[in-house]
C-alpha cells in the first residue's frame, strides 16, 4: 500500500504540470490580456477590470494626448510606446511565454502565488478571503446530498418497482431536469421577500451585525443565511447520486453470495446491511470526496451570484473575465493539486469500506 501511495504521489508531478502547460497556453493565446485590459482601462473603454497601472516611480500612468504608433495591442493605438512597454514590464509581458512560465512555476513550488493584478492583495489572502463561503456551500451540500440519497437509494433499490419507486422516482426526474440557478429564483421568490413570504435573507453569508451576536445567535445567523443557497444545491444534486446508489445496490443484491445468504436463513435487514452494504457502498463513498471538491470549488458559481455570495467560484469568473493571470493560475494550480490528492484519497476510501481491496498488487 505504501508503494502504491508512493507511485501516485509522484504521478501527481507530471499530471500537474502537463494541466498547467495546457491551460498557460491557451489563456495566453485568448485576446484581452492584462495590457489590454490596463490599455482599456487608461483609454476610458474597460468594462468591469480594476486596474491601478502605475509607472517605475509609483505615479499613475495617463493616456498621452497623441501619440500615433501602430502597435501589437487591441485599442492601443495613440498611446505612448513607452506606457505601452513599460505596462507589459509590470506585467511581465516583456519576457518570453517559455520564461514566464518557467518563472511561475518556481513561484508555485515555493507556494507564492504572487499578487493579483487588478487587485491590492494577494492571491492567497484573496482565495483565504472567500474560502468560508466555498467551504459552507460545499461542506454542507455534500453532506446533505449524501445524507438523503443513500437512505433513499437503498429504500428504492429495496423497492424496486414498488409504488415508492416509482413515485420517487418521478420526483427525481423532476428535481434533475430543474437547474439549481432556477431553482434558488423560484426561492427566492417565494421565501426572500420576492412576492410572498419574507422567510429568509436574500444576500450574504451573515448579518451586517453578526460580530455583536453572541454565539448561539452567530450560529442561528449563519444557518439562517444557509437555508435557501444550500437547498437550491441540494434539489440539483441528489439525483444522481440517488440512482447511483440504488443501481450499485440492485447490481448487488442480484448476485449469488446474496442468494445464499438468503438460503441460510439470515433476515433481509442482515443480508442488506452485513453483505450487500459494503459492496454497494463503495462506488458511492469513495465519490464523496470528489463530489465536495467539485460542489465547493466549480459547483455553485450561480448560486454564489444569485444569492450575492461573494466565494471562490465568483473569484474565478471574475478573475477569468479580468484576465487577472496570477488569480487564474494560482488557484487553478492549487485547486489541481487539491484534485489529485482528493482522487488518491478517493481510492483509499475503497480499502476503508472494503479491507478486501490491495492496491499492493497493483502495477500503476
Amino acid at each position: 500500500m505504501l508503494a502504491y501511495i508512493i507511485r501516485r504521489l509522484l504521478l501527481i508531478i507530471p499530471t500537474l504540470l502537463g494541466i498547467m502547460v495546457v491551460n498557460f497556453v491557451i489563456i495566453q493565446a485568448a485576446p484581452g490580456g492584462p495590457v489590454e485590459q490596463a490599455i482599456a482601462q487608461i483609454q476610458g473603454t474597460a468594462v468591469s477590470a480594476v486596474a491601478r497601472i502605475s509607472g517605475p516611480g509609483g505615479e499613475t500612468a495617463q493616456a498621452p494626448a497623441a501619440g500615433a504608433t501602430a502597435s501589437k495591442y487591441r485599442g492601443a493605438r495613440g498611446l505612448d510606446p513607452a506606457l505601452v512597454k513599460r505596462l507589459e514590464h509590470q506585467f511581465g509581458f516583456d519576457q518570453p511565454m517559455w520564461k514566464r512560465f518557467l518563472l511561475m512555476m518556481g513561484d508555485y513550488a515555493r507556494f507564492d502565488f504572487g499578487q493579483s493584478f487588478f487587485r491590492d492583495q494577494s492571491v492567497v489572502s484573496l482565495v483565504l478571503d472567500k474560502m468560508p463561503v466555498s467551504i459552507s456551500l460545499g461542506l454542507w451540500t455534500t453532506l446533505l446530498v449524501y445524507l438523503i440519497s443513500i437512505p433513499l437509494g437503498i429504500a428504492k433499490a429495496v423497492r424496486d418497482g414498488a409504488r415508492f419507486d416509482v413515485w420517487t422516482s418521478a420526483v427525481i426526474v423532476v428535481s434533475y431536469s430543474i437547474p439549481s440557478f432556477l431553482f434558488a429564483i423560484l426561492l427566492i421568490v417565494l421565501f426572500a421577500g420576492g412576492s410572498y413570504f419574507q422567510w429568509f435573507p436574500l444576500r450574504g453569508l451573515v448579518s451586517e451585525n453578526w460580530h455583536q451576536l453572541d454565539l448561539l445567535h452567530k450560529i442561528t445567523d449563519y444557518l439562517w443565511h444557509m437555508v435557501l443557497p444550500i437547498l437550491a444545491l441540494v434539489i440539483g444534486g441528489f439525483a444522481s447520486l440517488t440512482m447511483l446508489t440504488k443501481n450499485s445496490f440492485l447490481a448487488e443484491i442480484s448476485k449469488q453470495y446474496v442468494l445464499t445468504a438468503r438460503a441460510k436463513g439470515l433476515s433481509e435487514r442482515r443480508v442488506l446491511y452485513n453483505h450487500v452494504f459494503r459492496n454497494g457502498m463503495l462506488i458511492v463513498i469513495s465519490g464523496f470526496p470528489g463530489a465536495f471538491i467539485g460542489i465547493l470549488f466549480t459547483g455553485a458559481l450561480l448560486i454564489e451570484v444569485i444569492f450575492s455570495l461573494d466565494g471562490l467560484g465568483l473569484l474565478g469568473f471574475q478573475a477569468t473575465i479580468n484576465r487577472d493571470y496570477p488569480v487564474i493560475f494560482g488557484t487553478l494550480f492549487f485547486f489541481t493539486l487539491l484534485g489529485l490528492v482528493t482522487n488518491l484519497i478517493g481510492d483509499l476510501t475503497y480499502v476503508l469500506v472494503d479491507p478486501r481491496i490491495d492496491f499492493a498488487g497493483r502495477e500503476t
